[in-house]
């Protein structure tokens, strides 16, 4: 385990963007064999409810940049005084350069601005938050904004049922700040890379480069969708296992290494990967369930990257923060547990993203770089 410790930074703000469009679970009942008692017991069980799905023209980077928009001008903090930006994402607007830098220029913050980007999904924002507080540690960097997100619903085929009434889009950003007051926090990272296979998207990368034959893949899957070589693989059972091994011991250990009794924590802010396995975590690790958020899922379902953050804000606004617990876990495989010092943080709460009428389509995309490629 990477165990970190910090007592000069702080999470002084957040907030979340969700798209536009919302499928409720209610509206597939056919996938149910249009049978009201199975389509009850899965929204008990697995906690299916509604989730927000980006359109083809919208991509993390524009939810997050407009979820820092509004963040920066809610809390009245100058874009100019941003020292890092950490972009935190696994579907990036391009394959070069990195969403950091886009995001940057999006955002207009100064040259002197660094830029980190991190390839993760849902155990990312830990991670995240871990390099900006080791960076602001030492009081020469003062303000970082991280963003994250993660757009898994966008391209997931409606036939998927082990993946389509999982996981919803959205992005946030959260503004983390140098303080000279003393703001303890902890933190305990672990990979197991043993399990980098069990959730994957295997195509499209250098080791296995796009051809025509690819292009052409369509696979039929024993629930009646087409798979392609845009979509991923995730072995579901297997991931089940390792949240079991990892999440409940993860919250231990975060506890002890922060000298904090259960009883302490006022929010446990659980990777919402779906309403069961969160049950599941709160019974192995005995904490709390009425500190411990479930039905976030429900409402906005697997936000992946940014699924703690979605849990923060979906608090009420009134809602006074105090000792806070993230644990999440995930792709690669990883996972992170931190405790915070959440008092007096700015809760942006999770708001509709608008999509601008006059953003440039795909065929308008493509035919500006082919002109780019032509020299006009």
């Amino acid at each position: 385990m990477a165990i970190s410790f910090f007592n000069h930074v702080k999470i002084a703000g957040f907030k979340t963007a969700i798209p536009e469009r919302c499928i409720n679970i209610d509206d597939e009942i056919e996938f149910f064999d249009n049978n009201p008692k199975k389509l009850a017991r899965a929204k008990k069980i697995a906690g299916y409810g509604k989730r927000y799905v980006a359109d083809k023209n919208t991509t993390v980077v524009d939810l997050a940049v407009d979820a820092a928009s509004k963040l920066l001008q809610e809390m009245k903090v100058n874009s100019h005084e941003i020292d890092l930006l950490i972009f935190i994402n696994q579907k990036p607007d391009y394959e070069a350069p990195c969403d950091a830098s886009i995001a940057h220029g999006m955002l207009g913050l100064e040259k002197n601005c660094a830029t980190l980007n991190l390839n993760l999904g849902c155990s990312g924002y830990v991670s995240g938050l871990w390099q900006a507080f080791s960076l602001l540690e030492n009081g020469n960097l003062k303000k970082c904004l991280i963003l994250a997100g993660d757009i898994p619903a966008r391209d997931l085929d409606i036939k998927d049922r082990k993946r389509a009434p999982v996981f919803g889009d959205a992005a946030s950003a959260t503004l983390i700040e140098y303080t000279e007051n003393p703001s303890p926090s902890t933190f305990v990272l672990g990979t197991d890379g043993k399990g980098w296979d069990k959730i994957i998207y295997p195509f499209n990368g250098r080791r296995i480069p796009l051809d025509n034959n690819l292009l052409n893949l369509k696979i039929e899957t024993p629930s009646g969708y087409q798979w392609d070589y845009s979509q991923g693989i995730l072995k579901g059972e297997d991931i089940f296992y390792f949240t079991m091994d990892v999440a409940p011991e993860l919250i231990i250990q975060t506890l002890s290494q922060a000298n904090w009794k259960k009883e302490d924590v006022d929010l446990y802010a659980i990777h919402q990967a779906n309403k069961q396995i969160i049950e599941n975590i709160i019974d192995k690790a005995q904490i709390p369930a009425e500190k411990t958020p479930s039905d976030v899922f429900s409402k906005y379902a697997n936000n992946s990257t940014t699924s703690v953050v979605t849990v923060l804000c979906d608090q009420p606004k009134d809602k006074k923060f105090g000792k806070t617990l993230l644990c999440v876990f995930g792709i690669g495989l990883s996972w992170g547990g931190a405790t915070l010092d959440l008092e007096g943080v700015y809760n942006g709460g999770i708001y509709t993203y608008i999509s601008p009428k006059n953003k440039p389509t795909r065929e308008e995309l493509i035919n500006y770089w082919i002109k780019c490629i032509k020299g006009e």
